[in-house]
């Protein structure tokens, strides 16, 4: 949901842990009115700019809806392998 620093760090250390492959849990950002939209458009830039791996990109799962961000969260799937980032093969 919409947030301010606080949230905003601790989202991004789960992120950051998923990241490393440290969990396997999805991190999902319920997108009220396109509140996180440019935070978004900044992470495909990355991954465009080759800072952001596409596989860490699909790390963060959206939605406007809640009850389908809880799908998606329900039958996430993580794209990374083993600790340390390791890109599963699909």
């Amino acid at each position: 949901m919409p947030s301010g620093y606080g949230t905003w760090d601790e989202f991004c250390e789960i992120l950051t842990w998923a990241q490393l492959g440290l969990h396997k849990h999805a991190c999902g950002l319920l997108n009220v009115a396109g509140y996180y939209d440019p935070l978004l458009a900044m992470a495909d830039r990355a991954v465009a700019e080759g800072f952001l791996r596409e596989e860490n990109r699909r790390l963060v799962l959206m939605d406007e809806d809640a009850e389908r961000l809880l799908d998606r969260m329900g039958s996430y799937v993580s794209p990374i392998g083993g600790r340390w980032g390791v890109a599963v093969e699909r």
